[in-house]
Protein backbone atom coordinates (compact mmCIF):
# COMPACT_ATOMS: atom_id res chain seq x y z
CA UNK A 1 0.00 0.00 0.00
CA UNK A 2 0.97 3.21 -0.93
CA UNK A 3 1.67 6.18 1.62
CA UNK A 4 -1.75 8.02 0.35
CA UNK A 5 -3.55 4.49 0.00
CA UNK A 6 -3.00 4.05 3.49
CA UNK A 7 -3.90 7.54 4.24
CA UNK A 8 -7.29 7.03 2.72
CA UNK A 9 -7.75 3.45 4.31
CA UNK A 10 -7.32 5.17 7.86
CA UNK A 11 -10.44 6.94 6.83
CA UNK A 12 -11.81 4.29 5.87
CA UNK A 13 -11.08 2.12 8.53
CA UNK A 14 -12.25 4.15 10.96
CA UNK A 15 -15.75 5.86 9.43
CA UNK A 16 -16.61 2.09 9.18
CA UNK A 17 -15.70 1.13 12.67
CA UNK A 18 -17.34 4.41 14.30
CA UNK A 19 -20.76 3.00 12.73
CA UNK A 20 -22.34 7.09 12.28
CA UNK A 21 -22.80 6.38 8.78
CA UNK A 22 -24.08 3.91 6.21
CA UNK A 23 -21.67 2.17 3.61
CA UNK A 24 -22.95 4.57 0.96
CA UNK A 25 -22.47 7.75 2.60
CA UNK A 26 -18.62 6.56 3.21
CA UNK A 27 -18.30 5.55 -0.33
CA UNK A 28 -19.26 9.46 -1.08
CA UNK A 29 -17.00 10.74 1.42
CA UNK A 30 -13.89 8.71 0.50
CA UNK A 31 -14.92 9.94 -3.40
CA UNK A 32 -14.56 13.25 -2.15
CA UNK A 33 -11.72 13.02 0.03
CA UNK A 34 -9.50 11.41 -3.19
CA UNK A 35 -10.94 14.07 -5.05
CA UNK A 36 -9.43 17.12 -2.84
CA UNK A 37 -6.41 15.27 -2.22
CA UNK A 38 -5.94 14.78 -5.51
CA UNK A 39 -5.05 11.05 -5.63
CA UNK A 40 -7.46 10.14 -8.26
CA UNK A 41 -4.67 9.11 -11.10
CA UNK A 42 -3.57 6.86 -7.83
CA UNK A 43 -6.56 5.74 -5.80
CA UNK A 44 -9.07 3.94 -8.05
CA UNK A 45 -12.93 4.09 -7.12
CA UNK A 46 -13.10 0.40 -7.37
CA UNK A 47 -9.96 -0.04 -4.77
CA UNK A 48 -11.44 2.08 -2.17
CA UNK A 49 -15.03 0.70 -3.21
CA UNK A 50 -13.78 -2.83 -2.51
CA UNK A 51 -12.00 -1.51 0.89
CA UNK A 52 -15.10 -0.23 2.29
CA UNK A 53 -16.87 -3.41 1.30
CA UNK A 54 -13.95 -5.51 3.13
CA UNK A 55 -13.92 -3.46 6.27
CA UNK A 56 -17.53 -3.39 6.71
CA UNK A 57 -18.06 -6.94 6.10
CA UNK A 58 -14.91 -7.63 8.45
CA UNK A 59 -16.68 -5.48 11.47
CA UNK A 60 -20.33 -7.64 10.72
CA UNK A 61 -18.30 -10.62 11.08
CA UNK A 62 -16.57 -9.42 14.38
CA UNK A 63 -20.02 -8.49 15.59
CA UNK A 64 -20.99 -11.87 16.48
CA UNK A 65 -18.28 -12.54 18.86
CA UNK A 66 -19.16 -9.47 20.45
CA UNK A 67 -20.46 -9.47 24.57
CA UNK A 68 -23.81 -7.52 25.10
CA UNK A 69 -23.96 -5.37 26.69
CA UNK A 70 -21.05 -3.60 24.68
CA UNK A 71 -18.43 -0.60 25.74
CA UNK A 72 -20.58 1.41 23.35
CA UNK A 73 -23.53 0.33 24.89
CA UNK A 74 -22.75 0.88 28.37
CA UNK A 75 -21.66 4.03 27.74
CA UNK A 76 -24.93 5.23 25.73
CA UNK A 77 -26.35 4.12 29.36
CA UNK A 78 -24.13 6.03 31.30
CA UNK A 79 -24.38 9.19 29.21
CA UNK A 80 -28.42 8.90 29.52
CA UNK A 81 -27.85 8.77 33.53
CA UNK A 82 -26.07 11.51 33.36
CA UNK A 83 -28.63 13.94 31.08
CA UNK A 84 -31.31 12.46 33.87
CA UNK A 85 -29.07 14.32 36.31
CA UNK A 86 -28.48 17.55 34.50
CA UNK A 87 -25.01 16.81 33.10
CA UNK A 88 -25.04 17.87 29.38
CA UNK A 89 -23.73 14.11 27.83
CA UNK A 90 -22.85 14.16 24.06
CA UNK A 91 -21.55 11.59 21.71
CA UNK A 92 -19.05 11.95 19.26
CA UNK A 93 -19.28 15.76 19.74
CA UNK A 94 -17.38 17.12 16.82
CA UNK A 95 -13.67 16.71 15.73
CA UNK A 96 -11.95 18.55 18.31
CA UNK A 97 -12.55 19.79 21.84
CA UNK A 98 -13.18 23.13 21.06
CA UNK A 99 -16.08 21.56 18.27
CA UNK A 100 -17.00 19.40 21.30
CA UNK A 101 -17.71 22.86 23.62
CA UNK A 102 -19.01 24.65 20.74
CA UNK A 103 -22.15 21.74 20.67
CA UNK A 104 -22.23 21.61 24.07
CA UNK A 105 -22.86 25.83 23.86
CA UNK A 106 -25.67 25.25 21.54
CA UNK A 107 -27.69 22.52 23.81
CA UNK A 108 -26.95 25.33 26.99
CA UNK A 109 -28.77 27.36 24.79
CA UNK A 110 -31.65 25.25 23.86
CA UNK A 111 -32.45 24.21 27.99
CA UNK A 112 -31.67 27.67 28.42
CA UNK A 113 -34.89 28.82 26.31
CA UNK A 114 -37.04 26.01 28.32
CA UNK A 115 -35.81 27.87 31.31
CA UNK A 116 -33.61 25.13 32.21
CA UNK A 117 -29.62 25.47 33.05
CA UNK A 118 -27.51 22.50 33.27
CA UNK A 119 -25.20 21.34 35.79
CA UNK A 120 -22.39 20.42 33.93
CA UNK A 121 -21.21 19.17 30.82
CA UNK A 122 -19.21 16.04 29.33
CA UNK A 123 -18.65 14.68 25.81
CA UNK A 124 -15.76 12.74 23.44
CA UNK A 125 -15.27 13.85 20.18
CA UNK A 126 -14.28 12.25 17.07
CA UNK A 127 -10.59 11.92 17.75
CA UNK A 128 -11.18 10.52 20.76
CA UNK A 129 -13.31 8.00 19.08
CA UNK A 130 -10.23 7.21 16.66
CA UNK A 131 -8.45 6.22 19.80
CA UNK A 132 -11.57 3.61 20.85
CA UNK A 133 -11.29 1.79 17.76
CA UNK A 134 -7.88 1.09 17.99
CA UNK A 135 -7.06 -2.59 17.39
CA UNK A 136 -4.15 -2.83 20.00
CA UNK A 137 -4.73 -0.39 22.51
CA UNK A 138 -7.85 1.17 23.10
CA UNK A 139 -8.94 4.05 25.63
CA UNK A 140 -11.79 6.78 25.25
CA UNK A 141 -11.18 10.28 27.16
CA UNK A 142 -13.99 12.47 27.91
CA UNK A 143 -13.97 16.33 28.69
CA UNK A 144 -15.88 17.86 31.36
CA UNK A 145 -16.56 21.18 32.51
CA UNK A 146 -19.55 23.51 33.13
CA UNK A 147 -20.70 26.39 30.82
CA UNK A 148 -19.15 29.79 31.57
CA UNK A 149 -17.17 28.53 34.59
CA UNK A 150 -13.97 29.82 35.71
CA UNK A 151 -14.20 28.00 39.44
CA UNK A 152 -12.14 24.48 39.25
CA UNK A 153 -13.90 23.31 42.60
CA UNK A 154 -17.08 23.41 40.41
CA UNK A 155 -15.54 21.89 37.32
CA UNK A 156 -13.93 19.04 39.58
CA UNK A 157 -17.74 17.89 40.63
CA UNK A 158 -18.57 17.98 37.57
CA UNK A 159 -15.82 15.46 37.07
CA UNK A 160 -16.73 13.56 40.02
CA UNK A 161 -20.18 13.00 39.09
CA UNK A 162 -19.29 11.89 35.74
CA UNK A 163 -16.72 9.66 36.85
CA UNK A 164 -19.30 8.44 39.44
CA UNK A 165 -21.96 7.26 36.94
CA UNK A 166 -19.27 5.47 34.67
CA UNK A 167 -17.77 3.46 37.67
CA UNK A 168 -21.79 2.43 38.06
CA UNK A 169 -22.06 1.21 34.71
CA UNK A 170 -19.05 -0.78 35.32
CA UNK A 171 -16.15 0.90 33.32
CA UNK A 172 -12.37 1.13 35.22
CA UNK A 173 -11.50 4.74 35.50
CA UNK A 174 -8.42 6.72 35.50
CA UNK A 175 -8.84 10.48 36.72
CA UNK A 176 -6.53 12.65 39.26
CA UNK A 177 -9.54 14.57 40.24
CA UNK A 178 -7.86 17.76 38.42
CA UNK A 179 -10.09 20.21 36.17
CA UNK A 180 -7.52 20.39 33.82
CA UNK A 181 -7.60 16.74 33.06
CA UNK A 182 -9.44 14.47 31.00
CA UNK A 183 -11.60 11.56 32.17
CA UNK A 184 -10.21 7.98 30.70
CA UNK A 185 -11.82 4.88 30.10
CA UNK A 186 -8.79 2.73 29.62
CA UNK A 187 -9.59 -0.44 27.65
CA UNK A 188 -12.81 1.21 26.18
CA UNK A 189 -13.42 -0.83 22.68
CA UNK A 190 -16.51 0.94 20.84
CA UNK A 191 -18.49 -1.54 19.13
CA UNK A 192 -20.67 -0.30 16.73
CA UNK A 193 -22.33 -1.19 13.41
CA UNK A 194 -24.63 1.48 11.20
CA UNK A 195 -27.72 0.64 11.65
CA UNK A 196 -30.42 3.28 9.63
CA UNK A 197 -33.29 2.58 12.80
CA UNK A 198 -31.20 2.81 15.61
CA UNK A 199 -31.05 5.77 17.42
CA UNK A 200 -28.88 8.42 16.08
CA UNK A 201 -26.77 9.38 19.21
CA UNK A 202 -25.66 12.60 17.52
CA UNK A 203 -29.11 13.74 17.49
CA UNK A 204 -28.71 15.93 20.33
CA UNK A 205 -32.30 17.29 20.17
CA UNK A 206 -32.90 13.75 22.40
CA UNK A 207 -30.63 15.21 25.20
CA UNK A 208 -32.44 18.21 25.36
CA UNK A 209 -35.42 16.48 25.20
CA UNK A 210 -34.26 14.27 28.41
CA UNK A 211 -32.77 17.18 29.88
CA UNK A 212 -35.92 19.63 30.34
CA UNK A 213 -38.96 16.77 30.96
Amino acid sequence: MTENEAFIYESIFNQVRMGFLSVDEIKENIIEEIEDNEFEDEISEDWAFEKIDQEYQKLLSESKQWKTPTDTEKLIKAFDELADENIIALHNAGYTTSDGEYEVVEVERELQENEVESDGYCFYHEQDLARAIDIEDPCLYIAFQKVDNSDEETTISVGKKVVEVLRNNGFEVNWNESAKTKIEIPGFRWQKIFDEDARDLQDYSEVVDRMIQ
